[in-house]
């Protein structure tokens, strides 16, 4: 018995090691640029949530968002879509995105932890969210185009 307890102890810190010594998950982050007809106007490096968990959690219990990031909520074929603020810390901007990267509205300083459903109003293949006030500080508008390799390419020229 004391020799099996030897051989735990002996184990159990070269176990605990290893765990230490992973590299620690890190989030990749993408470039998106919002134009419109005179050319850029906005750059933002985004996170993109592809999968239904990471859509289910989104920003949730974040503190703060850097002025220049975002998350992008890609779904692929335009449906409509609702979003909600349960669990979100700070304000944001929601802008929804058709599959060719047209804005098509804008839902703006969506208030923390709200419950209240936040409709697309028409089918969208994305939503990309923001700092809330951002949106109007940058002059980011409906009509606006999102140029991510998700979206076929609209000219904005």
């Amino acid at each position: 018995m004391v020799k099996y307890l030897f051989l735990a102890l002996l184990i159990f810190p070269l176990t605990a090691c290893q765990e230490k010594e992973q590299a620690p998950v890190t989030q990749s982050y993408h470039e998106l640029i919002i134009a419109d007809e005179a050319g850029s106007i906005a750059n933002f490096k985004i996170e993109i949530a592809l999968t239904p968990q990471d859509q289910a959690k989104g920003l949730m219990h974040r503190t703060q968002l850097d002025e220049d990031a975002g998350m992008l909520f890609y779904f692929g074929e335009e449906t409509e879509h609702s979003f909600w603020m349960k669990n979100t810390l700070i304000p944001l901007d929601m802008l929804f995105i058709k599959a060719d990267g047209t804005i098509h509205h804008i839902h703006e300083n969506a208030v923390p932890q709200d419950l209240t459903s936040i409709p697309s109003r028409g089918p969208v293949a994305a939503v990309l969210e923001i700092n809330g006030g951002m949106a109007a500080k940058l002059g980011i508008k409906e009509g606006n185009i999102v140029k991510h390799p998700f979206f076929s390419q609209k000219s904005t020229q």
